[in-house]
């Protein structure tokens, strides 16, 4: 979701303050170039999440272990107790 839109005339001179913003607020901002959005400035935090997710995303293993979850949430079977693992 984009939070705000900015010309790329207009975030050369504003850049550290659409910086403050990303980071204060976790904003996502698109910069225009003759109106078309053309780049994308997220917070560091915002960035590592979506790295995070595409990496759990990519990892095939991980992916069947969370849809067999799914599967056995749907079914109502019982969950595990950590403490009866160790």
């Amino acid at each position: 979701m984009i939070d705000d839109y900015v010309p790329v005339t207009q975030a050369k001179a504003k850049m550290l303050d659409i910086i403050r913003d990303v980071d204060a607020n976790d904003n996502t901002i698109a910069i225009t170039k003759n109106g078309i959005p053309r780049a994308i400035i997220i917070s560091m935090e915002h960035y590592d999440a979506i790295m995070e997710t595409m990496a759990i995303l990519a990892d095939r293993a991980t992916m069947e272990q969370i849809y067999d979850s799914i599967d056995e949430m749907k079914e109502n079977k019982p969950l595990v107790d950590l403490e009866s693992i160790s």
